[in-house]
């Protein structure tokens, strides 16, 4: 048995029985949660930005730098660890949305979605509110709909963070980090 075998039992079985809440509601919330989340969704917001102008350029540049920084450490992680999504991984287990590709490890959606979400945080009193709530319910979407472990947007969110800060600090310096403190 390896070291991590435990804790990967844990986390399939806090997955499974996130499962116990499914219901036809439920899933549909999810499924526009996860939706939100897709690149799609962060080209339009991030072009509006852009197109917006003046000091909201500002937004589209944040947006643009936590999402790229994100999504090319997360898919460089996804094939180098190959570990299956849970509707590969678990014996009878179906996701309830597609999956964009074979490996989980880590969550590429979350780790966009808080990536732009860190790197949005302190522009304005309510947009780093709103963008780091959207990141929570997507997260938990991928969860719900069985995309993810929960470690796997665990360590999303973690990788987010990081590469929303350093997208702070690419178009600020050290004081685009001043938000912590």
């Amino acid at each position: 048995m390896s070291v991590w075998e435990p804790l990967l039992r844990f986390d399939e079985a806090v997955l499974l029985s996130v499962r116990r809440w499914e219901s036809v509601a439920m899933t549909r919330v999810m499924r526009k949660l996860t939706r939100l989340g897709d690149a799609t969704s962060w080209v339009v917001v991030g072009l509006a930005f852009f197109a917006a102008g003046g000091p909201v350029q500002r937004y589209g540049a944040l947006l643009a730098l936590g999402a790229f920084f994100s999504v090319s450490v997360s898919q460089v992680l996804k094939r180098v660890c190959c570990r299956k999504r849970p509707d590969r991984g678990i014996v009878g287990f179906a996701a309830l949305a597609e999956n964009p590709d074979a490996f989980s490890f880590p969550s590429g959606h979350t780790a966009a979605a808080f990536g732009i979400a860190v790197a949005l945080t302190g522009e304005g009193s309510w947009l780093g509110a709103l963008s780091l709530s959207l990141a929570s319910g997507i997260a938990i979407s991928r969860v719900y709909l069985g995309a993810h472990y929960p470690l796997d947007v665990a360590c999303g969110a973690l990788l987010g963070t990081g590469c929303g800060l350093a997208a702070r600090m690419l178009v600020y310096g050290v004081h685009g980090l001043t938000f912590l403190g």
